[in-house]
């Protein structure tokens, strides 16, 4: 399952960059295609509909290598016990957030299956709207993952 999990990591990473880049080759496609008088106007909601996808992937990959942005100025003051238990408790909102997400987010999905996303035929808006329950899913396995290791991590009580 580790190796798995490994795999799933890289290919989410790799996804994640390629995103990234191909929705800089778009908007910047599409800037030069106007300034010669060509626009192409699918471009920047390709890029959009994309964005949904590379934001989840790439905050699953920030959040695994602990490179989101936090806010430790009152937390660091504080002994480490206690430091400890205001990542359980984030763990926690986080996890409750992101299990209410799953289903929210299939259900978005599954009604929106008819609509078309930015006006493009045959181009349903649950392509995009997939983008949330499934990178929800990523997240929280990384959260819960994150928060056995905080437990595993725990100073052993002396009794």
């Amino acid at each position: 399952m580790k190796k798995f999990y490994e795999y799933l990591c890289a290919v989410e990473a790799f996804l994640a960059g390629t995103f990234l880049l191909v929705m800089v080759v778009l908007i910047f496609g599409a800037g030069i295609a106007r300034l010669v008088g060509h626009p192409i106007n699918w471009s920047i909601d390709a890029a959009t509909g994309i964005f949904a996808w590379a934001c989840f992937f790439s905050a699953d990959v920030a959040w695994r290598k602990n490179k989101l942005m936090s806010v430790e100025v009152l937390t660091s003051h504080l002994p480490e016990r206690a430091q400890r238990w205001c990542r359980l408790l984030n763990y926690s909102i986080l996890t409750i957030f992101l299990v209410y997400l799953i289903p929210t987010g299939l259900w978005l999905s599954y009604v929106s299956r008819a609509r078309t996303f930015q006006g493009i035929p045959d181009f349903s808006y649950s392509w995009v709207t997939m983008s949330a329950p499934l990178g929800a899913a990523l997240l929280l396995i990384t959260t819960i993952l994150k928060f056995r290791d905080e437990i595993k991590a725990s100073p052993k009580r002396n009794r």
